[in-house]
């Protein structure tokens, strides 16, 4: 029963817990908001306590767990933790795979090098930053050697084609990026989880783009373009179970496939199997408490559940 719910004090009491996570994340209710609070939080609680007494049985192949999250309704995590803004008017060129490139069986960019830290988008749609600062400190990584922290606040300032905390394409970020001669690092425009007025400098640049490629949308090529050229942006659904995912491979029905689905960009880093099931190994933008560690495995070879090939993409540097 160790995948229960991942905190410890559970078994003191519902109301306990529920200020433990409180104080844990730094929140303060009152009045009714307080009550309503810890109402969603019970009833997520129940869920979750369902769900993985059915993963101890083998009948899913996740379980779940209490995050920062679990006070917040469904309606509200969709508003602020997604953010994904598809614009399809751009043209863009095919990545063309070597067809004599030997894959390996797993892979796990973080051990190369090529992955900065899990990052925290906040109560801000801006995961599109996220997704597009990823792959290019990747590219960067993979030509210069060093690995530099990106500013997703500039792009949530100062790209016009997006809409900052209300969402955008991770290909007009790199637009963006193209026409703005780079982007300024993480370290001399720090996150602020809100969309402010501009002030990029070009002397803190800490990576440029020239261009940027789609990957054909099935999953055969995307392991092959991960493989050769490093870290992928990709759009997915963020359905199913989503919000409450703590560990294991992610296999949903309920997460869908459909292009008008897909509501959150993400970086896709690796590839693997476990306990018999192929994952892709996906990084988030919702803190290090959430997932494992701020990651999540993600189904492979499931007719692209959750749309993963639907949108991948990568920067030229």
């Amino acid at each position: 029963m160790r995948h229960l719910i991942g905190v410890k004090e559970i078994w003191l009491g519902h109301f306990k817990n529920f200020r433990y996570l409180q104080e844990l994340h730094g929140k303060n209710y009152q009045g009714l908001e307080d009550q309503v609070r810890k109402a969603i939080f019970e009833e997520k609680l129940k869920k979750i306590v369902q769900h993985n007494l059915e993963y101890d049985l083998g009948m899913h192949s996740y379980y779940l767990g209490i995050n920062k999250y679990s006070d917040w309704s469904s309606q509200e995590f969709s508003k602020n933790m997604k953010g994904l803004i598809v614009s399809e008017d751009h043209t863009m060129d095919l990545y063309e795979p070597s067809g004599d490139m030997k894959l390996p069986s797993s892979l796990d960019w973080r051990s190369k090098g090529y992955v900065t830290g899990v990052k925290d988008q906040g109560g801000c749609g801006s995961c599109w930053a996220f997704s597009t600062t990823g792959a290019l400190e990747g590219q960067h990584y993979r030509k210069s050697g060093k690995l530099v922290s990106l500013s997703e606040q500039n792009l949530v300032d100062c790209s016009t084609q997006t809409k900052g905390c209300n969402g955008g394409w991770m290909i007009d970020a790199m637009e963006y990026i193209i026409k703005n001669g780079g982007i300024d690092t993480e370290e001399s425009y720090p996150y602020m989880g809100e969309q402010n007025h501009c002030h990029y400098n070009k002397s803190n640049i800490g990576a440029t783009c020239k261009g940027y490629k789609r990957i054909e949308q099935n999953e055969t090529s995307l392991k092959q373009a991960l493989a050769a050229v490093g870290p992928i942006s990709i759009g997915i659904n963020v359905g199913g179970d989503f919000q409450d995912y703590s560990g294991g491979v992610f296999n949903s029905p309920h997460c869908s496939n459909n292009i008008e689905s897909i509501n959150h960009g993400v970086l896709l880093v690796g590839y693997g199997q476990e306990k018999g099931i192929d994952y892709w190994l996906v990084k988030n933008s919702w803190s290090d408490q959430w997932g494992e560690k701020g990651y999540i495995k993600m189904s492979r070879n499931k007719n692209n559940q959750c749309g993963i090939v639907t949108y991948a993409s990568y920067p030229i540097v």
